[in-house]
Formats: structure tokens, sequence, C-alpha cells
């Protein structure tokens, strides 16, 4: 790992001190991992509206995101296998109904992240 300040591959500082982005991981000056698959913006989107919504059907994500149906299924596979949210399928008058929602580890996930771009954001603003 590169000393603070400097770019690890060219060993000359960094005009973003402290506040730059590691490779894989982490950003120096706040604590804990940035969490990358939540910092994607649209699995970000599909994570922040389940927090503030009890569940969505894939047609609602897709409306509020403006999302082709191939970009959502991608990104809400994605936060399943990590089990951020869930996915339950059914039929609604013989028409195919899924709807997400956040689970307890998602909800975790989500206000770490929070937490970390708030840390983030004041030390910028505290420069």
């Amino acid at each position: 790992m590169a000393k603070h300040g400097m770019l690890p591959e060219e060993g000359r500082p960094s005009t973003s001190r402290g506040l730059r982005s590691e490779p894989g991981g982490a950003m120096d000056g706040a604590p804990g991992d940035l969490d990358r698959l939540i910092h994607e913006r649209m699995r970000l989107g599909i994570v922040s509206a389940l927090a503030v919504n009890e569940a969505l059907t894939f047609n609602d994500l897709k409306a509020m995101l403006s999302a082709t149906d191939g970009n959502l299924s991608v990104h809400a596979r994605k936060l399943e296998e990590a089990e951020y949210i869930e996915c339950r399928k059914s039929f609604q008058e013989r028409i195919p109904r899924t709807e997400y929602r956040l689970t307890a580890r998602g909800r975790r996930a989500l206000e770490q992240y929070l937490d970390h771009m708030e840390s983030l954001i004041q030390a910028v603003r505290e420069r």
C-alpha cells in the first residue's frame, strides 16, 4: 500500500490526498471499505428505493430507475446473490409478478455505505 498522499504506482503526491480510491477497495481517510456492490449507480438506486418502501415490483423499480428489463435484472440478481434483497415471484390474475424487498443485511450494508460517504463528504468540507 502506498504512503498517505502518494499514488501507489508512481510514488508521487496525490492531488486528492487521503480520499483516493484504492484498486478494489477502501478509500483512505474514511473508516471501513467502500461497498462496491452498492456503490454502482443502478444497485444504489435499487437498494435506496427498497429502503423507503416495504416492497416494490419489478415494474415499479424499472419505472423509478428508468431501467431496461435486462439491466434491472442483472443488478437485482447481484444484490440477491449478496443477500441484500430478496425476490418473490408469484402470479396475479395469470400475470407473473416479481416483488423485491430489502433484507436486514441489505439495510445494514446501505447504512454503512451512507456512513462511509458522509465521512468522505465531511473530510472534503473540512479541507
